[in-house]
């Protein structure tokens, strides 16, 4: 993301970014793909919950939001 911001760039909540430019990106790590994918829905729903709190995406904070 820090490339994406840099010179001019946004970050916005929930990983989203704009560049210098004005277009939109939506940085996501697989980290968090499988946690919101996680067949356990209680577990996905923290995931979820958690990742909306953040601006820049914490994979630490949503592992253990997963793990309750």
């Amino acid at each position: 993301m820090l490339k994406i911001v840099k010179d001019g760039g946004q970050e916005i909540a929930c990983s989203w970014c704009k560049d210098k430019f004005g277009l939109s990106w939506k940085i996501v790590p697989q980290v968090l793909i499988e946690a919101i994918k996680d067949p356990d829905t209680a577990s996905a729903k923290r995931a979820m919950e958690a990742m909306m709190q953040m601006i820049k995406i914490d994979i630490a904070k949503i592992e253990a939001a997963r793990c309750g």
